[in-house]
């Protein structure tokens, strides 16, 4: 009898858990997980700046600045989609597009 009440609440919280996800949940985890896996090929990234086009080498606070701005967008991003899921609003599947080009992936 406690086995079946135990099973029961857990066929009832995993539904309710479930019921929590939006339409872009998934799209969203494996963005996440495909840029923090080690060794990831994708990683945020911001357009080229026009100094970048002058033949320069960068120096480390350029490419330091590079890098937080393309983190800080990527965030955005990332919370942007995450809040048009989290409403459950179809606008989501957009919003993942923008976050997967602006990671690098397909």
């Amino acid at each position: 009898m406690k086995r079946l009440a135990l099973l029961a609440c857990i066929v009832l919280v995993s539904g309710v858990t479930t019921s929590w996800a939006g339409p872009c949940t998934s799209e969203i985890l494996a963005v996440e997980k495909a840029v923090n896996e080690p060794n990831s090929p994708y990683a945020p990234t911001a357009r080229q700046s026009i100094g970048a086009q002058m033949g320069r080498q960068p120096t480390p606070s350029s490419v330091a600045r590079a890098e937080e701005k393309a983190d800080s967008g990527y965030a955005a991003a990332l919370d942007r989609a995450r809040a048009l899921d989290n409403q459950n609003n179809p606008d989501c599947a957009q919003a993942v597009k923008q976050l997967k080009e602006l990671v690098g992936m397909p």
